[in-house]
């Protein structure tokens, strides 16, 4: 008999989480809780209530959230104003929410007694160390199962068959060798990897990307629109304010009919192989070229550079799956201060696959038009003094060009 009584499983009605439900079933004899998280991507969640009903799940033991506004409120956009990039490219849309679903995991664990939880990552991803160490940091003695490092199901011929034996629905493109691309979807990105994408010299299908049509294919005419900043946060689009989640989801809208946010990227996982993987982060693209547009105007410059310096070691902390640990929360504490006074707007065009900065203006700017003006600043400006400025900054370069003179004479 199993020592775990209850097990809450991060489930998303799929083949993969529907046979590890019913392997947990089958070998730990425990109790399943479900919990599907709504963080838009944009399926339809009712199955999976359905799905878990057929397996003898209680319905009170069916957890299905809507998470979107937390999502993005909590989660991308104190990311965003880090202007977080990992590896120079990737906009960590995968990363960024599974702290949330850990966090969750652990949430109703706590509500209903639950000793232990379930993921359907793989042994060789990122997505098991991120769940993890959430899980871990949250409840520190929580126990984790995690099937694909226990089970013998390591093809998916014996995956396929447990599920035949066992009357789960497969779905025809399984029957057929699986879909094209594993996916991962929500409110900031849809993530494509696997199949055609494992041979890094091969282009991506143009069939592939959901959410934007290609540069080529996009509109002829540019489209103009303003983002509304409030201490580092986009509130307002066009000077309508929206809710967080609706507004990330029409600059999606934007981006993708635009063809903006692709990206084709091989990628260091934090469990030591390289990856290759394609992304589609619209609306994140747009906002990350309007946040670093405000800030320009409103930040000090060496706030301005600490933070560049700081930014890809905090990347790394949500990409290798820190977000809960001490020193991103320090950290983050550090960014959210720096952007008390990142506030106004920022105009932008988006044509073709390109977002183009034309304009920013803030109640808070540090630009000072009578000092930075080209022409009579009416003694605002003394050039006199850059003099003094540059040869105090020369000396010790003045001075060691002397020695080596001397020493070469």
């Amino acid at each position: 008999m199993s020592d775990v009584k209850k097990v809450v499983l991060a489930y998303s009605g799929g083949l993969d989480t529907s046979v590890i439900l019913k392997w947990l079933q089958d070998t730990y004899q425990c109790e399943v809780i479900t919990f599907t998280a709504d963080l838009g991507q944009g399926e339809e969640l009712d199955p999976a209530r359905q799905k878990a009903l057929k397996f003898g799940i209680k319905p009170e033991n069916i957890f299905i959230d809507d998470l979107r506004e937390e999502f993005v409120r909590d989660f991308v956009f104190p990311m965003f104003r880090a202007n977080s990039v990992y590896e120079g490219e990737y906009l960590l849309g995968t990363s960024i929410a599974r702290p949330l679903i850990a966090k969750r995991l652990v949430e109703i664990a706590r509500m209903t007694g639950a000793d232990a939880i379930s993921h359907g990552a793989t042994g060789k991803g990122n997505d098991q160390v991120r769940f993890e160490l959430g899980a871990y940091a949250l409840m520190p003695g929580v126990r984790v199962i995690a099937p694909w490092r226990e089970w013998d199901l390591l093809s998916r011929e014996k995956l396929l068959q447990y599920a035949e034996n066992a009357g789960i629905e497969i779905d025809m493109k399984h029957r057929q060798g699986g879909a094209p691309y594993s996916m991962d979807a929500n409110l900031l990105h849809i993530s494509y990897e696997g199949r055609h994408l494992e041979d890094p010299a091969a282009a991506p299908e143009e069939s592939m990307w959901r959410w934007t049509v290609s540069p080529e294919a996009a509109p002829d005419q540019s489209e103009n629109i303003q983002i509304g900043f409030e201490k580092g946060d986009p509130v307002s689009l066009n000077g309508k304010n929206l809710s967080p989640a609706a507004l990330l989801t029409e600059l999606n809208r934007l981006g993708g009919k635009h063809g903006i946010g692709r990206l084709d990227l091989v990628e260091n996982r934090y469990v030591g192989m390289k990856s290759r993987g394609c992304y589609e982060t619209p609306g994140g693209t747009i906002l990350l070229s309007a946040h670093r547009a405000i800030e320009s105007l409103t930040l000090d410059r060496e706030v301005a550079h600490l933070k560049d310096d700081l930014m890809p070691r905090y990347a790394s902390m949500i990409y290798n799956g820190y977000w809960w640990s001490p020193e991103r929360m320090a950290l983050q504490a550090l960014i959210d201060h720096t952007q008390t006074y990142v506030n106004g707007t920022v105009s932008l065009k988006l044509y073709k696959g390109n977002v183009i900065v034309t304009g920013r203006e803030s109640a808070d700017s540090l630009f000072d038009t009578s000092i930075a003006t080209f022409e009579d600043d009416a003694g605002a400006y003394d050039q006199k003094d850059a003099g003094g400025f540059i040869k105090l900054n020369a000396l010790r370069m003045r001075i060691a060009a002397s020695l080596r003179g001397k020493r070469q004479s």
